[in-house]
């Protein structure tokens, strides 16, 4: 007889009381499922698609097993987010919207950022990015509003607080550098570093500022780069500047060190979010002589090497979000 009851009062709970739903997401990439389910907390249920330490255009075989393995949670998604920048809209976009059409899921209608080339490695350009994500979340779930608006500023104080501080800009500001381009803006504009030139793959520019044609300019000129102090790559974008680091230190006998910024959270062990990849990326151009205060401490010389077997060309720009029909 008591089973009967606790059957029925079970039942009734189950049947009465409204269950309480979260917003499920898809993200293409991690930039925007971190600020998505930081914000969206217990509201939100969120996956990215792409591997975030390789390029999207680089995961032909990849993405289309990622979807197979999430395939349950993303048939049923409220919501699907892309930046729709040329990369996104192209390699990754396209398989998650031909997996629902092939399966009968639905159409997806994607929420996308208003400006797809937009930035995020400064920040300048993540608290943006975090706040048009904000308004994807208050417009699918109003009444949750005020609980997202909430978690959005505690999730800007986090990204300035790993901003530079005094101490911080006054010790990396000046230093001169050869950057790729895609982190030239974080490089000049965020850290104040004095850009020497810009390297970037084949495609960017008609070639112009690939790294052979640098080793060239650094022959011709090699004055020009006395006091260059860092050589920085893009992690996404593959080992584009071994050649250019090591002609600084053998050839011109520069001791110029090279170091990868990441731009996607979950990259790196303990990167895990937006103002985890600025605080990395601001350590690896802090002086050696002064002690970085932020965590996880970056590796130097040693990341290149454990990621270059993923020979990547280009760089990446990224993505956004969208609601399925």
């Amino acid at each position: 007889m008591e089973k009967i009851r606790l059957i029925s009062c079970l039942l009734f709970i189950i049947l009465v009381i409204p269950s309480v739903h979260a917003l499920t997401v898809i993200s293409t990439t991690t930039v925007l499922w971190d600020p998505i389910q930081y914000i969206g907390g217990e509201k939100v249920q969120a996956i990215y698609i792409a591997d975030p330490t390789i390029c999207p255009h680089m995961q032909a075989d990849i993405i289309p097993n990622r979807i197979q393995m999430q395939r349950d949670f993303i048939k049923d998604a409220d919501l699907f987010v892309a930046h729709n920048g040329s990369v996104d809209k192209e390699y990754v976009m396209p398989f998650v919207t031909r997996f629902m059409d092939a399966n009968n899921y639905g159409t997806v209608a994607w929420v996308t950022l208003k400006n797809p080339a937009m930035t995020w490695n400064t920040p300048q350009g993540a608290k943006a990015l975090s706040t048009e994500v904000a308004g994807w979340l208050i417009a699918a779930d109003p009444e949750n509003q005020s609980f997202y608006e909430a978690r959005l500023i505690a999730y800007l104080a986090q990204i300035d607080a790993a901003d530079l501080t005094h101490e911080e800009r006054s010790l990396i500001a000046g230093q001169d550098v050869v950057v790729m381009v895609w982190q030239r803006d974080a490089a000049e504009n965020w850290l104040g570093l004095s850009v020497v030139t810009i390297f970037g793959p084949e495609f960017y520019e008609g070639g112009k500022y690939t790294p052979v044609k640098i080793v060239d300019d650094i022959r011709n000129d090699t004055a020009k780069y006395r006091d260059v102090r860092y050589v920085i790559e893009n992690m996404q974008s593959g080992e584009l500047a071994k050649g250019i680091e090591e002609h600084l230190n053998t050839r011109a006998g520069i001791p110029a060190e090279r170091v990868i910024f990441t731009n996607f959270p979950k990259s790196i062990p303990g990167v895990d979010t937006l103002p985890d990849v600025l605080r990395y990326n601001k350590g690896l151009v802090m002086p050696e002589t002064s002690q970085p205060t932020t965590l996880p401490t970056p590796t130097r010389a040693s990341l290149p090497g454990l990621l270059g077997v993923m020979g990547l060309i280009g760089g990446c720009l990224l993505f956004g979000m969208g609601r399925r029909r």
